[in-house]
């Protein structure tokens, strides 16, 4: 798990049992997007400008959202819309909580999860504490002991103050693989009917999400008060990437090594990938995982 000083709630789920995304490095990756445009931009180093005014660029987010997140028109529409919103809102009535779908290092001992909740309602009030725009990014919630999440409910709620102190401009994410086979079978659906990938609406997953998540005994939100209390603003899906998104990866990692890009080799190293279901190979069973070390096949120095 990872704790920093700005709070966005997103629940972010990627397919992980078919492994369909590379979910938790896309998951990563994304919340390095965020922190990484957020921090310097609004926040500066932590505490110690919090107070500071900054002007922030939704097109400048966008382009991030844009370079770095292929194949992800829900997340992408979502997080900018999201974020801007919340941060435009002078007076919020709660945090904002995004979960994106893709921890137990800090809490590693179930024997132990009373005292690991008093750490982290500490850990979460302090910060706030010395200042009120916090970000607290929780990764691998698929692996959190069931039930620990729960200590920080109160803050998600819709209360002025906790204990004397304001989480309303709070911002908390969590990161998980849960709901992994639900976004696939919608994936799916859509591609056997003839539909457009783009097609696919929030509507047509997050309800089945939710539940999905709610009810998965390794989940750390397993029937979590933080989703039966409908405090998750968003639950954002990642889809399984298709073959044309291999090929913006490989694209991507050629320039940032300073190779011009060769379409030949593009198109070579994403034959060299696999994808499934077998009999049709619509969608990559590693994400753009596995492209970066085939690459350097293609350059040996």
């Amino acid at each position: 798990m990872k704790l920093g000083r700005a709070v966005l709630g997103l629940l972010l789920l990627a397919p992980s049992v078919v492994q369909a995304v590379e979910p938790i490095s896309l998951g990563l990756a994304l919340a390095g997007v965020l922190t990484g445009y957020i921090y310097p931009r609004l926040y500066c180093l932590f505490a110690e400008c919090c107070g500071q005014k900054r002007s922030l660029s939704r097109e400048a987010l966008q382009k991030d959202l844009d370079d770095n997140l292929f194949g992800q028109h829900l997340a992408k529409k979502i997080i900018l819309n999201a974020v801007f919103g919340f941060i435009n809102n002078p007076k919020p009535k709660k945090p904002l909580t995004l979960s994106l779908f893709v921890a137990t290092l800090h809490f590693p001992h179930a024997s132990n999860i009373t005292l690991y909740k008093d750490q982290l309602q500490l850990w979460i009030r302090g910060n706030v504490s010395a200042c009120a725009r916090s970000i607290f990014i929780f990764d691998e919630m698929d692996k959190m002991h069931a039930g620990l999440i729960d200590a920080i409910k109160p803050f998600l709620d819709y209360y002025d103050l906790v204990d004397g102190v304001s989480y309303q401009k709070a911002m908390f994410i969590f990161l998980s693989n849960a709901g992994a086979e639900r976004i696939t079978d919608v994936a799916l659906d859509f591609w056997r009917s003839g539909k457009q990938r783009e097609d696919i609406k929030l509507k047509d997953i997050e309800h089945a999400l939710s539940v999905s998540v709610f009810n998965n005994k390794n989940s750390g939100f397993w029937h979590s008060s933080l989703i039966d209390r409908n405090l998750i603003d968003y639950f954002v899906p990642f889809l399984p990437l298709e073959y044309k998104h291999l090929k913006m990866c490989i694209r991507v990692e050629m320039q940032s090594r300073g190779y011009e890009i060769d379409e030949d080799i593009v198109s070579r190293v994403a034959e060299e990938m696999t994808f499934f279901p077998k009999e049709v190979r619509v969608f990559s069973d590693k994400g753009c995982k596995t492209v970066f070390t085939k690459l350097d096949y293609y350059y040996d120095d």
